[in-house]
């Protein structure tokens, strides 16, 4: 088994080897991964924080060891906490680096950051604070960062940034936690997933108070929620089903 590292702001991780395939995610900088296969000039890989799959391009990575691997594994993530820093190599060129990318490999890498850091479990209470971060960040399917961001990467992400670890994507993200009955029984923070016609959970969103939920439609946003979903006030409609509140904190 092989393993690496990205040592680039933000990669693309596609559906397929090829350059003109699905963005699936991205991998930001300083996560590691297992590289499960190899095709020409792409490597199959599977995230250690999420396990989610896909394909890189072979040169947008560092290779390390298993022990490398494992000791990243072990230890608690330390996150760029501000909307853009630079991290900095041994020829003092600068490498911009987003929200949420991750630090833990520095000395691995030979590379040096000054600036702000988070890290460790935050209260329930933080999440919103953090997700309002990403406000009016453009949609982009696959996207993890305030550039681009798709509805379930905006709600891994503002988990991950406060210490807690949930999965990738929207119908993966609505096996965990607890269900809630109603949505009165739901807190701040809490999780809000939808579905489309065919019954297939398509959209999550995080809840706010006063029956609000901000969310990744066309851009991080905040619309009303109610017992049948997501109601767009600018354009007078339900956009998004309800289909389940889960609690996860």
């Amino acid at each position: 088994m092989q393993y690496g590292i990205c040592n680039l702001s933000i990669i693309p991780l596609r559906l397929e080897p090829t350059d003109t395939s699905e963005l699936v995610s991205q991998v930001l900088y300083g996560e590691h991964f297992k590289i499960l296969d190899s095709r020409k000039n792409w490597l199959k890989i599977r995230l250690s924080f999420d396990k989610y799959e896909g394909w890189i391009d072979n040169k947008q990575h560092q290779e390390i060891d298993e022990s490398a691997y494992k000791h990243l594994d072990l230890e608690q993530p330390q996150l760029v906490s501000d909307l853009v820093e630079f991290i900095q190599d041994t020829n003092n060129q600068l490498y911009p680096v987003t929200l949420g990318a991750t630090l833990n490999s520095l000395n691995l890498l030979n590379h040096s950051y000054e600036g702000k850091i988070t890290e460790g479990l935050k209260d329930k209470s933080q999440l919103l604070k953090t997700a309002f971060s990403y406000l009016n960040a453009p949609y982009l399917w696959g996207g993890k960062t305030p550039f681009g961001i798709d509805c379930s990467g905006f709600t891994q992400m503002v988990y991950k940034l406060n210490g807690y670890r949930i999965l990738r994507d929207a119908s993966q993200q609505a096996t965990q936690g607890e269900a809630l009955s109603f949505i009165e029984e739901s807190e701040p923070g809490d999780l809000a997933f939808f579905d489309n016609s065919e019954g297939h959970i398509t959209h999550v969103g995080i809840i706010m108070s006063n029956n609000y939920i901000i969310h990744a439609h066309g851009k991080v946003r905040i619309d009303r929620l109610d017992h049948s979903g997501i109601y767009n006030e600018e354009k007078r409609q339900h956009t998004h089903k309800l289909r389940v509140i889960k609690k996860i904190i």
